[in-house]
């Protein structure tokens, strides 16, 4: 009997925990094992899982490739930790959507929307762009001929680094390694894009050039 209330005990304690969790909201994007849930799409740069990292690899003559989540996101708080190789560049696209599917070189479909950027420092790391978009930069920083304004250091190269997107509304904010990058808002980008995938990037590389690979882990998002 004291066995049997022992063990009744246990599964209540971990029912409550798992409840706790679930209460918190957050959800793992990536179950450090497979891309369930996940689509490539836009290019043919490849996608693997390796010691529970999402490795992504350049293709040469491949245009900018995404791992995109099948299932759409608006209002959210998104964190997870990447390392990108020098001599590439990368981004996560946040609310983004699909058009031209059904073009023969879309590759499922040409992903556009805000993309948080992805590269080594000095550089623009953290600030938004319009991926597809036609606009460019939608973060003014990058726009400033102020090499003071349009660039900064707190990437770390080589190392992996912790990116924390928090979209609410039309407004975008973006931390790297704790410190604030971006506090955007855009009501344009906000009215076309209220809600969509996220997607990781393997930007195209240029002829005789690469392989490079930027990886990704620990990614997490959070409804607001």
């Amino acid at each position: 009997m004291k066995r049997i209330l022992s063990r009744l005990l246990m599964l209540s304690l971990l029912t409550f925990a798992g409840q706790a969790s679930a209460a918190d909201g957050t959800t793992s994007l990536f179950d450090g094992k497979t891309l369930d849930g996940w689509s490539v799409k836009s290019g043919y740069a490849t996608y693997k899982v390796e010691d529970g990292v999402i490795v992504g690899k350049t293709a040469e003559g491949s245009g900018n490739t995404f791992l995109c989540t099948d299932k759409e996101y608006g209002d959210f708080e998104l964190t997870f930790e990447v390392k990108c190789d020098a001599g590439l560049n990368s981004g996560v696209q946040i609310r983004s959507k699909l058009k031209s599917e059904k073009s023969s070189d879309a590759y499922g479909g040409r992903i556009y929307g805000p993309q948080v950027e992805i590269e080594n420092g000095p550089g623009q790391a953290g600030w938004i762009y319009g991926e597809s978009t036609g606009r460019g930069w939608l973060s003014p920083e990058p726009q400033s001929d102020d090499a003071k304004v349009n660039q900064h250091d707190f990437y770390k190269n080589g190392e992996w680094n912790e990116y924390r997107v928090v979209a609410k509304g039309a407004n975008i904010k973006t931390f790297l390694n704790g410190h604030e990058i971006a506090d955007l808002t855009d009501e344009a980008i906000f009215e076309t894009h209220p809600q969509g995938v996220i997607g990781l990037q393997v930007h195209g590389i240029g002829a005789n050039s690469g392989p490079f690979e930027v990886r990704w882990r620990n990614l997490e998002i959070k409804s607001l």
